[in-house]
C-alpha cells in the first residue's frame, strides 16, 4: 500500500495543499508512541542495513531536498545516525566545481551512486539543476525543462541496475524558516550556518515553492518515488522519513547468503 505522503506517479502537486504543521495521531516528542515507534524504525533500518551489505545485490539511495532551514542536516544526524558507516556514505552537494560544470549535470551525481550492498544519502542532489537554477536563471527555459526527462532516466537506470532511490522533500513553512533562520543568528554554535544568501533566497519564496511543486510532479516514478514529509515539527520528520526507510528497506527484502556448503568440516584450532 502507498505511503500517504508518496506522490503517486502523475499527481499533480500542490504544495499549498500539504500542511507542513500536520504531526498526526502524536501530540509531542515526548509521546511514549513516538519514542518506541521510532526506536523500532531505527532498529528495523539498522537490521536490514546489515543484511543489504551482506547480501550484496542491491543498494539504496537516499534523497533529502529542502528550503534552507528545513532539516536536511537534522535529519542525517538524527535518522541516518542509525546507519552504520562501514556501509553508507553522505554527500552534500554545493555550487558545482569549474570541473563539475564542464561536465553534463548528471556527471557529478552519478559518482556518488552507491555501490551494491551500500547505502548513499545525498544532501541536496541532481534536483538542484531544475530548481535553483530555474529560480536564478542560471541555464535557459528550455535546457533546465528537458531535464525532467534526463532525471527520469537517470534514475530509472538506478532502479533497473538494483538501486532503489527514495526521495523526500522537507517541507516547511516561511514562518517556520524564518523562525529557525532566527534561531541561527541568536546561537553562537549555529551562527556558522547562517548564510546572507539565504535571506536572499528566502525572497523568492514563492519561485522555489513552484519549482519544487514541477520537480516533484514530474520526477515521482514508481522507480523513485517523492514523498513530501511534514518537517515544521523536527522530531515528526524523523518519524516520518525513519518510518518510510523502514518500510522500503522490508520491501527490498536483503537476506543473508546461505552459508558455503563445507562449512561442517570446517576445524577452527
Amino acid at each position: 500500500m502507498a505511503h500517504p505522503f508518496m506522490v503517486a506517479p502523475g499527481q499533480r502537486v500542490s504544495l499549498a495543499k500539504y500542511d507542513p504543521d500536520f504531526h498526526g495521531e502524536y501530540a509531542s516528542k515526548d509521546d511514549l508512541a513516538v519514542v518506541e515507534k521510532l526506536q523500532a524504525d531505527l532498529r528495523a533500518v539498522t537490521e536490514l542495513q546489515e543484511k543489504l551489505y551482506a547480501e550484496g545485490k542491491q543498494a539504496l539511495l537516499i534523497i533529502l531536498q529542502g528550503m534552507d532551514a528545513a532539516g536536511k542536516d537534522g535529519t542525517i544526524k538524527h535518522v541516518m545516525a542509525a546507519l552504520n558507516p562501514l556501509s553508507c556514505h553522505v554527500v552534500g552537494f554545493k555550487q558545482p566545481t569549474s570541473e563539475e560544470l564542464a561536465h553534463d549535470f548528471l556527471w557529478r551525481i552519478h559518482q556518488h551512486a552507491p555501490a551494491k550492498g551500500h547505502i548513499a544519502v545525498f544532501n541536496r542532489s541532481h534536483y538542484e539543476d531544475v530548481i535553483v537554477v530555474r529560480v536564478k536563471g542560471l541555464v535557459s527555459e528550455k535546457l533546465w525543462r528537458g531535464r525532467y526527462e534526463h532525471i527520469n532516466a537517470f534514475e530509472k537506470l538506478l532502479a533497473d541496475n538494483g538501486t532503489r532511490v527514495v526521495k523526500f522533500f522537507l517541507h516547511i513553512s516561511r514562518d517556520e524558516q524564518r523562525r529557525r533562520l532566527q534561531e541561527r543568528l541568536a546561537d553562537p554554535t549555529k551562527q556558522w550556518k547562517f548564510n546572507p544568501e539565504d535571506l536572499r533566497e528566502r525572497e523568492r519564496w514563492d519561485e522555489y515553492m513552484a519549482a519544487y511543486e514541477d520537480a516533484l510532479s514530474l520526477c515521482s516514478t514508481p522507480w523513485a518515488p517523492w514523498y513530501v514529509v511534514p518537517a515544521n515539527h523536527k522530531w515528526y520528520r524523523n518519524l516520518v522519513v525513519a518510518d518510510i526507510l523502514a518500510q522500503t528497506l522490508r520491501d527490498m527484502n536483503p537476506q543473508y547468503p546461505p552459508p558455503r556448503p563445507d562449512l561442517g568440516r570446517v576445524q577452527i584450532k
